[in-house]
């Protein structure tokens, strides 16, 4: 079985790949007021630059590939690149992260052409509030997006959700609850400083702690013996169909065994999310580059991966890029 393991003898298999830069919401905790100058067209990977990458990837082990945006969901003719990415030797399971505004018309062909999971970004179920935080979003079309997921099979659906304190953290319990009736996944994601730089601050910082403990007044909460598959910690009340995780990356981060690498729509490899370093595919990929340079550059991208990041630590982070531009 092939495998490629940092300095520090983590296992590499997971690439998260952005597809688009753009988003049709401009959550505000996200995206900045003035929103961001979009990466232009020609600047965008390519599908078959993505299906080339991803094919190079799995020849060194990586199983695991989630498509992000901006919003995914708004570039044409994904079920191609889907499909195109199941068909590629030793690729296990591909998933998407979305805000579910289109999921409704797509989850059905998506799920048809090897999407095997979708992680639906929602931070109020509250339709004045979520319009307000996505600066225009409809909720009925979310949940109606996460019906027609779960009726496509795309299980289990991944509900993300950013607890911020004084703005949404009122409905921590709402969103628990929704395990009590139905399979999905609820997963409470602490604040991070990386997006819209102006709507961050500390005082608006929630720990998963202190979130847990606004679950676990509705009940006890069980520990989830889970093979582990990301950076959440699993839980469930005694007997719920539905299941709770906990994000912690900056009271509990995941680092030691942080198994990802991130691919930018315009083509940059980043060894760590929190990092700047980013190692530059698309220009080998437009010169012609062979098969053996892009994998070399991939291996140097595990090579130089951090043996953790220190976001806890920093002071300022205007530094930092937003989300929207790296790929949620």
């Amino acid at each position: 079985m092939k495998e490629i393991r940092d300095r520090y003898e983590r296992v590499i298999d997971y690439m998260r790949i952005s597809i688009i830069d753009r988003c049709n919401l401009r959550c505000i905790y996200c995206m900045p007021k003035g929103g961001v100058k979009p990466i232009g067209h020609s600047d965008i990977l390519r599908y078959e630059e993505i299906i080339r990458i991803v094919r190079i990837a799995a020849d060194l082990g990586v199983k695991k590939i989630r498509l992000t945006g901006g919003e995914p969901l708004i570039r044409r003719n994904l079920p191609y690149l889907i499909s195109s990415i199941a068909r590629i030797k030793g690729i296990e399971d591909i998933s998407l992260t979305t805000n579910g505004l289109l999921l409704k018309g797509l989850a059905a062909p998506l799920a048809a052409a090897g999407l095997k999971r979708v992680n639906v970004s929602l931070d109020s179920l509250r339709p004045d509030r979520y319009r307000e935080i996505t600066r225009g979003g409809d909720l009925n079309d979310i949940l109606e997006g996460i019906a027609a997921a779960e009726s496509a099979g795309l299980y289990p659906v991944k509900i993300n959700m950013v607890p911020i304190r004084g703005f949404n953290d009122d409905e921590i319990v709402d969103f628990a609850m929704m395990t009590l009736k139905r399979p999905a996944h609820v997963r409470f994601i602490e604040f991070m400083p990386i997006g819209a730089t102006e709507f961050w601050s500390e005082d608006k910082y929630i720990s998963s702690g202190d979130i847990r403990n606004r679950v676990e007044t509705i009940a006890p909460l069980v520990p989830l013996k889970v093979r582990r598959n990301g950076p959440a910690r699993y839980f469930r009340f005694d007997g719920a169909p539905g299941v709770i995780g906990f994000i912690s990356a900056l009271t509990h981060h995941f680092c030691s065994s942080c198994n990802r690498l991130r691919l930018t729509s315009d083509g940059k490899l980043r060894p760590c999310l929190f990092s700047e370093t980013e190692i530059d595919l698309k220009s080998a990929l437009r010169s012609s580059a062979p098969d053996e340079e892009i994998e070399r550059l991939l291996r140097l991208a595990v090579e130089i991966k951090p043996s953790s990041h220190t976001i806890s630590q920093e002071k300022s982070f205007v530094h930092l890029k937003p989300m929207s531009k790296i790929g949620g």
